[in-house]
């Protein structure tokens, strides 16, 4: 980049010293034309109009050249000829001598004056006198337009210049000589200006700038050196910082993550604890609703087996009056065996203790079966206590080896009670082999599904039980006959919370309590659904490897 500034500035110098000549070439140009004018210029632009150069000009013509710049063998020597006639007339002495004396002690090498034809008709170079010029750039402007134009011309790119100015750096100008008579062109002036040492003083500026430059650019080399090894220790201060850094966020990222690994797994136990309420909570809240059904179902055994007690103590109070006639009358009987017929005859009613006697066996017969419908009572009421008993005892072994057949019998029976009536509960049991689960909580995932087919019934209908067993796998089926579940509402059945049961109806946990239990134990909870036709629920539990199915 900076040897393209050096460049460009040695360019606009030259340029700028181009232009400098120039207008000093112009303005001597018209300083002579005109301080000669009178004498002895226009005479000898008189005198040397009055020889004629056409007619070895029309010499390329007829030889089928172009006359200039390249003009014949021929033409060259009829100008020389014409020439040598101009240089010697006496006007020509007259203004070479003046203008000899004009160039002596300035930078001016030479001066040249053409006419409209292009023939050069003076030059301090007196050899040059009658050539064609018609060709040169400069020349045509001036004459043509009557402009100045001007060239810088080197030594070692124009041999012509070379000859003619010994070898030295020159600007030639064209300046159009007017005649002040009728202000008209009648000639052209060219000025040959020494440039030399001006071009020297630019080449050596140039030089003096290129060598600050090269000793810019090894200064700048040297300073990106020193930055580009400051910049090395930099970055090597960075990376062992960086490193430090790392070293210390990683510190702190495995605080941070022991931290968080402590509170997930605090949470992980505080959500199994939860879980355990929800559950617990959920169980209770079905045994509240419960609790009505089973009271009106123990009731009634409660009730005519209090009646039959009744019944019974009222039966005995009434064979008791028979009874102590009979033990009088056999008492008796017994005192007087020992008196004879004719000293005290016997007072006794044997008919009325025979009737008494007779309503024993009847009395008795109804007292035992008053006794035994108590009895038949009584057992109803301790079943319902155990199956009570069996699915509410949260506080058992977490795992334990059922049969899972007994337990949703238990389950079931709970169920009737708070099921509707119109509703019938009925199972299809197939042999299944001793599972070790969570028993507790697997009845209550089982009962959440079979309250949850018997609500999804309006009116009338079947809630169906059933296990099979086959493979590595134990399967339980609820199927119901009630609505279905429709598209929009069954990807969120499972959701906790989530209930299509009027406010205050249902707590949203059911399926999602079931779903979290199955999933506990390793099984699966499948739903499909049609919508008027019913939903079958199936739970797949995984048998242990080895234990046959």
């Amino acid at each position: 980049m900076q040897t393209l500034l050096v460049n460009r500035a040695e360019e606009v110098a030259r340029r700028d010293l181009l232009t400098a000549h120039e207008d000093s070439n112009v303005q001597l140009a018209r300083l002579l034309s005109n301080a000669l004018w009178e004498d002895p210029l226009a005479p000898f632009l008189a005198a040397a109009r009055a020889i004629d150069f056409t007619h070895c000009l029309n010499l390329s013509k007829h030889e089928g050249t172009v006359p200039a710049p390249m003009p014949s063998a021929q033409t060259r020597a009829c100008l020389r000829q014409l020439g040598a006639r101009v240089r010697a007339l006496p006007q020509f002495a007259a203004l070479d001598t003046r203008l000899l004396g004009a160039m002596r002690g300035s930078r001016v090498v030479k001066i040249r004056m053409h006419d409209l034809q292009g023939i050069t008709l003076y030059s301090t170079d007196h050899p040059q006198v009658g050539e064609d010029q018609s060709g040169h750039p400069g020349w045509r402007r001036a004459a043509r337009e009557g402009q100045p134009a001007s060239e810088l011309s080197f030594p070692d790119r124009s041999a012509a210049l070379r000859d003619l100015v010994d070898n030295r750096d020159v600007i030639a100008s064209h300046w159009p000589v007017v005649d002040p008579r009728t202000n008209k062109t009648i000639a052209v002036f060219e000025v040959h200006s020494d440039i030399t040492a001006d071009l020297n003083q630019i080449q050596q500026t140039s030089a003096d700038v290129r060598r600050t430059a090269a000793d810019n650019q090894a200064g700048l080399e040297r300073q990106m050196q020193d930055n580009r090894d400051q910049v090395q220790r930099s970055e090597q201060m960075q990376l062992v910082m960086l490193a430090g850094l790392l070293v210390l966020l990683y510190a702190v990222l495995h605080a941070i993550v022991r931290r968080a690994q402590a509170m997930l797994e605090k949470q992980a136990q505080e959500s199994e604890a939860n879980k355990q309420r929800l559950a617990q909570s959920e169980k209770m809240a079905l045994l509240g609703q419960m609790v009505a059904s089973v009271a009106h179902q123990l009731n009634t055994p409660l009730a005519f087996s209090k009646s039959n007690v009744f019944m019974a103590i009222q039966a005995l109070d009434d064979m008791a009056p028979g009874i102590r006639s009979a033990s009088r009358a056999l008492e008796r009987a017994t005192t007087s065996a020992g008196d004879t017929a004719a000293s005290r005859p016997l007072e006794l009613d044997t008919d009325s203790v025979r009737s008494r006697l007779d309503q024993f066996p009847d009395e008795l017969r109804m007292t035992q079966d008053m006794l035994g419908d108590v009895l038949m009572g009584l057992d109803q009421m301790n079943e319902m206590v155990d199956n009570l008993r069996s699915f509410t005892r949260l506080d058992r072994s977490r795992t334990a080896v059922v049969d899972l057949n007994a337990t949703l019998a238990s389950v079931i029976y709970i169920a009737k009670a708070v099921i509707s009536t119109k509703i019938r509960v009925v199972h299809k049991f197939s042999r299944l082999p001793r599972l070790a689960c969570h028993a507790s909580q697997l009845n209550q995932a089982f009962l959440n599904l079979i309250l949850n087919a018997a609500h999804a019934i309006d009116g009338a209908g079947v809630v169906t039980v059933s296990t099979a067993a086959g493979g590595q796998r134990i399967r339980i089926t609820v199927e119901d006959t009630g609505n279905g579940i429709h598209d929009d509402v069954l990807p969120r059945i499972f959701d906790p919370y989530f209930t299509t049961k009027p406010v205050g109806a249902g707590t949203g946990l059911g399926l999602a309590i079931a779903r979290d239990i199955v999933t506990e134990h390793g099984g699966t909870l499948t739903v499909k659904t049609q919508v008027g036709v019913g939903t079958t629920f199936q739970i797949e539990l995984p048998i242990p490897a080895g234990q046959a199915a």
